[in-house]
């Protein structure tokens, strides 16, 4: 049977299969969930299958056939959340596309594409969840990136740069929203699913989607406090990633010195821009009034 958490209600976005599909699962026993994913003319619903295997965990659940990146689509999901449950306390922003495999240079990256789906639309279901979001004692949104949006793919730069967009926004939004109630984090999985598949390799059984579902559960919690994280998951382990500066040195330096700079081994960590200025403003202070 489902675990009673207040009755708390999940929407998941590209929730038909692959990663999606997991979370949509695994939130089945905290949540009742909406579970997004568009419809396809050619084939049935993939998301009315989980649907049904969250009832038949004694969960509840319905279907939202939405395209996110459809006009009036951000609407359409958060209003079958309130019309179904009544509240809505947990977005998972899963739905996107990994374009091209082309390389910069050599053709059409599908750029355009992948940020309406990757990034905008996600902006957009955000700003229209807000005002429900607000109105939970414990609202949680997670973003679904990439390490690709950290360190850049070869031949997705489209990807990779959508995953960037959406880490930099999910962070500013992390720190708009603090001192509110709405926790905001992002979860960069490792799974085998249709979109990292290759005909040439034999999926890793470790590296099923439930290895990250597990994580994202935690995230999604009332019971997790912390906001402005990515969290690296899979095969049932997670890791902190984050964008970090290394040592400050003279300009004058740098051309001596750009190597080992660069590949400085240990970094610091930042809550967000203004932090990474002030500590880089007091360093070189703290460097001119050695020199003086």
């Amino acid at each position: 049977m489902a675990e009673d958490q207040g009755g708390r209600v999940a929407v998941v976005t590209g929730a038909g299969n692959g990663l999606g599909a997991a979370f949509a699962k695994a939130l089945g026993g905290s949540h009742r969930v909406v579970v997004n994913n568009r419809v396809h003319a050619d084939r049935p619903h993939s998301a009315v299958a989980v649907v049904e295997r969250i009832e038949a965990a004694g969960g509840s659940a319905i279907v939202e056939g939405s395209a996110v990146d459809r006009e009036g689509a951000p609407e359409a999901i958060v209003a079958a959340a309130l019309e179904a449950f009544g509240r809505l306390d947990t977005l998972v922003l899963n739905a996107g596309v990994s374009g091209p495999a082309t390389k910069v240079g050599e053709g059409d990256t599908g750029l355009a594409e992948v940020m309406r789906i990757n990034f905008f639309a996600n902006v957009a279901l955000v700003e229209a969840a807000l005002p429900a979001l607000r109105d939970s004692p414990a609202g949680r949104i997670v973003f679904v990136s990439s390490t690709g949006g950290l360190h850049g793919v070869r031949g997705r730069a489209a990807y990779s740069a959508s995953k960037g967009a959406l880490n930099a926004w999910a962070l500013s939004l992390a720190d708009e929203l603090r001192r509110t109630a709405i926790r905001v984090n992002v979860i960069a999985p490792y799974a085998a699913t249709n979109m990292t598949a290759r005909p040439d390799r034999v999926p890793d059984k470790r590296l099923s989607p439930k290895g990250a579902a597990d994580a994202l559960v935690a995230l999604c919690s009332p019971k997790w406090n912390r906001t402005g994280d990515i969290w690296v998951a899979g095969a049932g382990h997670v890791r902190p990633a984050r964008a970090l500066e290394g040592p400050v040195a003279r300009v004058a330096t740098l051309p001596e010195q750009a190597d080992t700079l660069a590949g400085f081994e240990r970094g610091t960590g930042f809550a967000g821009g203004e932090a990474a200025f002030a500590d880089f403003y007091a360093r070189v202070t703290q460097m001119e009034e050695q020199k003086a």
